[in-house]
């Protein structure tokens, strides 16, 4: 990533493998906490990722074997006064939320630890998320007199239902990996959940890019719609599909018995 040069992060650091770029939270002494500085960091991080046509997966993670994220840097909340400063603490961490699941590419949590409040917020913002068997997942944002405000209180009940959810966010009870993944709150447990996570965005990089884009488009369009209107989505985005140069390869490479060579086009 030739662009990344210029660009020296204090809280973050990216790497790449390939087709495969790395986000990693990297306040290990802190367990990561997404303090303001670290949420400007990732938006600046992820605006330059997207922006590498090299890039077709990114994997977001936490430094070290105790966190993924820890959840907000709570030493910044005595600051707070009043309702302005917390609708806005809140819409900013909205904000970087919002670009990581507007992501063109497959973005995939790694948690590796802790993953509270805003740190599970931050994995609920990935298409697919990894958990570790030592992962602990929650949202207690009620035990400092708090709700979740950086997306849980609309993308966990999305993902698990709302029964499962408000039990997480009234209770502030953390989760261990299992049961997570049990509740669909993660998609897979590995001992290393980067390893893992890199294997299952190999296998999610096998396919075509445009098609890979385009799912994740027709699954967050429709989710906000009716099944009625999500249809149409579906039906206009299959159209899509269809003009590119990369569904003739996959065609012809099935009716050859070839693997497909995808270019993206």
């Amino acid at each position: 990533m030739t662009q990344l040069d210029e660009f020296e992060f204090n809280n973050v650091q990216i790497d790449q493998h390939g087709p495969i770029a790395v986000l990693t939270i990297n306040r290990p002494r802190a367990l990561n906490a997404l303090s303001a500085d670290t949420l400007s960091e990732i938006a600046q991080a992820v605006n330059l990722i997207v922006e590498d046509a090299e890039v077709g997966a990114l994997i977001i993670t936490g430094a070290g074997d105790k966190a993924f994220v820890a959840g907000a840097d709570i030493s910044e909340f005595e600051n707070l006064e009043g309702v302005y400063d917390g609708r806005e603490l809140s819409l900013a961490g909205q904000d970087v939320m919002h670009q990581i699941s507007s992501l063109p590419i497959p973005v995939i949590a790694a948690v590796n630890g802790f993953a509270l409040g805003g740190g599970l917020e931050l994995a609920l913002a990935c298409d697919v998320r990894v958990a570790a068997t030592t992962a602990r997942l929650g949202l207690p944002e009620v035990s400092l007199g708090l709700i979740p405000g950086f997306g849980g209180t609309q993308r966990l009940a999305r993902l698990i239902g709302a029964g499962r959810a408000l039990d997480l966010m009234l209770t502030a009870r953390q989760v261990k990996a299992d049961e997570a993944l049990g509740m669909g709150l993660v998609n897979y447990v590995a001992d290393d959940a980067l390893t893992k996570a890199r294997e299952v965005a190999e296998l999610m990089l096998k396919n075509a890019p445009i098609a890979l884009s385009l799912v994740k488009e027709a699954v967050r369009r429709g989710m906000d719609t009716t099944l009625e209107a999500g249809l149409e989505v579906e039906a206009d985005l299959f159209g899509m599909t269809v003009a590119t140069k990369d569904f003739r390869e996959g065609v012809d490479a099935f009716l050859n018995k070839r693997r497909a060579e995808f270019q993206g086009e």
